[in-house]
C-alpha cells in the first residue's frame, strides 16, 4: 500500500519540502508571464490616445476629437472603434484558451509557455511595424493568442511548482509581474508620446522585450513533475521532485501525485466531465471567480484617475502622473498580497478587500455625482476635493491588488485536480477574457449614460461577490494541491457534490 503523506490533525496531509533557492527562481521566471499582459494593458489605452497613431488608423476620430469640445466628461471618451481595438485581444485570447488547454495537458505548462511567448513576439513586431489597419488587426489577434496561452500554463506551472505552504506567495508573483509590466507601458508610453509621428511604435513594438523574456524563459525552465507523471515520465520527475523539495524523502507526494495521473488518465473528455456532479464547486469557481474579479470595476477607476489627477493642476502630465501613482499603489499593494496570502489565508484577504473596495466605490459616486452632477461639467473643483477623492482611488486601487487582483488567478488554479485541471483552467481564463471584453468594450458607453452610477453599479457587485465567498468559497491555505477535494468534501454546501458516497 503506497504512502500518501503526513496526517495531521485536522485531516490535512503535510509533505517534506522547504522553500528552495531552486524553486524560488524557477517560480520568478515563470511569473515574468504575466509581464506580456501587464504590458499589453498597460501600453493599449496610452497609444490609442496618441494624435500620430490616431491620425493614422483611425482619422475620422481623430477630427472628432480635436473639432468636438465635449464639456460633458462624462461622454468625452466614448468611442467605439478605439475600444474594439483594444478589446479585441481578449476575444482572440478566449479562444487560443481553449486550444492552450490540449497543449498544457498532453506535452506540458513549459510548451504552452514558449507558444505564448513566441506568439505575443510576433504580435508585436506585426504592430510596432504595422502601415495599414490590417496588421494592426492581425498583430492585435496574434498577441492575443499568446496571452491565452501565457495565462492557461503559467499559474498551473506556479501552483504545481510550489511547496504548498508557500504556494500563495509564489503564484501572486504572476500578478506581481501584471503590475509591473502595467506600470513600466504606462512610463514608456508617456515619453514615446513625445516622439513626433512614430512613437507609437516603439510603444507597440516594445512588447518585444517581454515576450523574449517569457520565451527564453520557457526553454530554461524545467517542467514540472505532475506534468512529467501526465506524460509517463515517472523516474524523472521524482528525480526532478527532490531538486523542487530541497529533500530526499518526497514518496509520500509522489505517490499522491501518481495517483492523480492514473485517475485522470481515466477521464477521456476533460471538458465532458467538467459537468459531473463532484466537479459542480470547481465549475461554479472557474465560471465567477474570474467574472467577478472583472466586475470590481478596476477598469472604470484606473480610466478615471486621470481626469481627477488634471484636477489637482498637474495639467499635461495628469496621465502619467495618474498612472505612476496608482501603478506603484497596484506593485505595492500586490508585495502585501504576497507576504499575506499564506499567512492571513484566501478568505480573509477576498473579504477584506472586498470590503475596502466597496467603500471606496460609494466615496467615489459620491464625490463625483456631487462635483460633476448628471450633465458633466464640474466648473472649478478645490483641490483639497479632488485630492480626497484621489486618495479614495487609491485605496481601492491596493484593496484589488491585494485580494480580488492576485487571487483571482491564485484560487481557481489551485483548486482543480490533475484529471481537469488544465481544461477547468482554460474555462477560468475563458471567463476572465470574455467579461475583460464586454467591460471594456461597454463602460465607457455605461459611464456616458449612467455617469456617476456607473460607480454604485460596480459597488453593487461587491456585496454580491462578497457574500458569494463568505459563504461558498471554502479557505484553501496550507493545502497540498492533490488534496484539496479534503476542503470540498468538508464545506457545508459543497460536500452534497463531491462526496464519494454520492459521487
Amino acid at each position: 500500500m503506497p504512502s500518501v503523506g503526513i496526517v495531521v490533525g485536522d485531516g490535512k496531509k503535510e509533505y517534506p519540502g522547504k522553500l528552495t533557492l531552486y524553486v524560488t527562481v524557477t517560480c520568478i521566471v515563470a511569473a515574468m508571464g504575466g509581464l506580456i499582459f501587464g504590458y499589453d494593458i498597460g501600453i493599449s489605452g496610452g497609444v490609442t490616445t496618441m494624435d500620430s497613431f490616431q491620425q493614422k488608423f483611425f482619422p475620422s476620430v481623430y477630427e472628432k476629437q480635436k473639432k468636438d469640445h465635449v464639456s460633458n466628461q462624462y461622454c468625452r471618451f466614448d468611442s467605439v472603434s478605439l475600444t474594439l481595438f483594444t478589446s479585441s485581444l481578449y476575444l482572440a485570447a478566449l479562444c487560443s484558451s481553449i486550444v492552450a488547454s490540449y497543449v498544457t495537458r498532453k506535452f506540458g505548462r513549459k510548451i504552452s509557455m514558449l507558444l505564448g511567448g513566441v506568439l505575443f513576439c510576433a504580435g508585436a513586431l506585426l504592430n510596432g511595424f504595422a502601415t495599414a489597419i490590417w496588421m494592426l488587426i492581425v498583430g492585435r489577434l496574434l498577441l492575443g493568442f499568446g496571452i491565452g496561452f501565457t495565462n492557461q500554463s503559467v499559474p498551473l506551472y506556479l501552483s504545481e511548482m510550489a511547496p504548498y505552504k508557500f504556494r500563495g506567495a509564489l503564484n501572486i508573483g504572476f500578478q506581481l509581474s501584471i503590475t509591473i509590466g502595467i506600470l513600466i507601458a504606462n512610463v514608456l508610453n508617456f515619453f514615446f508620446s513625445k516622439i513626433s509621428g512614430w512613437g507609437w511604435r516603439l510603444s507597440l513594438g516594445g512588447a518585444v522585450v517581454p515576450a523574449l523574456i517569457i520565451t527564453v524563459g520557457s526553454l530554461i525552465l524545467p517542467d514540472t513533475p505532475n506534468s512529467m507523471i501526465e506524460r509517463g515520465q515517472f523516474k524523472l520527475a521524482e528525480t526532478k521532485l527532490r531538486k523542487i523539495r530541497g529533500v530526499d524523502d518526497v514518496d509520500d507526494e509522489i505517490n499522491d501525485l501518481i495517483a492523480a495521473s492514473e485517475a485522470s488518465k481515466l477521464v477521456e473528455h476533460p471538458w465532458r466531465n467538467l459537468l459531473q456532479r463532484k466537479y459542480r464547486p470547481h465549475l461554479t469557481m472557474a465560471i465567477l471567480i474570474p467574472a467577478f474579479q472583472q466586475l470590481t470595476g478596476i477598469n472604470v477607476i484606473m480610466f478615471y484617475a486621470p481626469v481627477l489627477f488634471q484636477t489637482i493642476g498637474f495639467g499635461s502630465d495628469a496621465a502619467l502622473i495618474s498612472a505612476v501613482v496608482t501603478g506603484l499603489v497596484n506593485v505595492g499593494a500586490t508585495v502585501v498580497s504576497i507576504y499575506g496570502v499564506d499567512k492571513w489565508g484566501r478568505r480573509f484577504l477576498f473579504l477584506e478587500g472586498g470590503f475596502q473596495m466597496l467603500i471606496s466605490q460609494v466615496a467615489v459616486a459620491a464625490a463625483i455625482g456631487a462635483k460633476f452632477g448628471v450633465d458633466g461639467n464640474p466648473g472649478v473643483l478645490p483641490k483639497w476635493y479632488a485630492i480626497v477623492v484621489v486618495l479614495f482611488i487609491c485605496i481601492y486601487v491596493a484593496a484589488f491588488a491585494w485580494s480580488w487582483g492576485p487571487l483571482g488567478w491564485l484560487v481557481p488554479s489551485e483548486i482543480f485536480p490533475l484529471e481537469i485541471r488544465s481544461a477547468a483552467q482554460s474555462i477560468t481564463v475563458s471567463m476572465n477574457m470574455i467579461f475583460t471584453f464586454l467591460i471594456a468594450q461597454v463602460f465607457l458607453m455605461m459611464l456616458c449614460h449612467l455617469k456617476f452610477g456607473l460607480f454604485i453599479f460596480f459597488a453593487f457587485f461587491m456585496v454580491v461577490m462578497s457574500i458569494f465567498v463568505y459563504f461558498f468559497l471554502p479557505e484553501t491555505r496550507g493545502v497540498p494541491i492533490e488534496e484539496m477535494k479534503q476542503v470540498w468534501r468538508s464545506h457545508w454546501y459543497w460536500s452534497k457534490f463531491v462526496d464519494a458516497r454520492r459521487t
